[in-house]
């Protein structure tokens, strides 16, 4: 899949009518500041159409990117984030709880965890929801540039035990050097039955 045009459509807190709304939908949930916006910069190469922060808890709302004219990158709520209420804990809960209740254009969700890191509580309860929810989804092992390409396996025994997928089919990316950029895009292309007229 070749990416021509990407565009912000709208942030939204609770999950509605936006332009563009019945294309395919492809998600991206995690922790905060696992690299959700990050990847759609990257996937894009638009370094600035997703906000991003080195402080975690900067998606606070449902963000929508229309791409190609084609499909819509859905960027969730991180969840996780320790320095906020539980008040506001609960208000992005909700935002995501609504957002797979009301969606009829779900294609796919890209659960993203660090790589250098064992999942989380909330990794493995988002993991037992969208197996629960019958929910196509793939494990994006994020960071990959900081871990060597030799010691992965390493770091992806204890995210396969604890999410309860293959090694294979997990795919490692980096916002930083492009790996598993490429092996992404084919996959939407596959998903949403993309077909491309070069």
């Amino acid at each position: 899949m070749v990416i021509r045009r990407a565009d912000f459509v709208t942030s939204m807190r609770d999950y509605g009518d936006y332009p563009g709304r019945g294309m395919p939908e492809i998600v991206f949930a995690g922790r905060s500041n696992v690299g959700k916006s990050s990847m759609i910069n990257k996937l894009t190469n638009r370094s600035k159409l997703a906000r991003t922060s080195s402080d975690p808890g900067r998606t606070r709302l449902i963000n929508v990117f229309r791409i190609n004219d084609e499909i819509n990158f859905i960027d969730l709520p991180g969840y996780g984030f320790a320095k906020v209420s539980k008040q506001e804990k609960m208000a992005w809960g909700k935002m995501m709880q609504d957002y797979f209740a009301k969606t009829e254009d779900l294609a796919h969700v890209f659960h993203l965890v660090d790589i250098r890191h064992e999942p989380s509580v909330e990794d493995c309860e988002m993991n037992a929801f969208l197996r629960s929810a019958g929910i196509p989804f793939s494990v994006i092992a994020t960071k990959a540039d900081k871990i060597s390409r030799g010691a992965r396996l390493k770091y992806l025994s204890p995210i396969c035990r604890a999410l309860s997928v293959q090694p294979w089919q997990i795919i490692p990316f980096s916002a930083q050097d492009g790996t598993g950029r490429d092996e992404v895009l084919d996959f939407i292309e596959r998903t949403c039955y993309i077909e491309e007229n070069e």
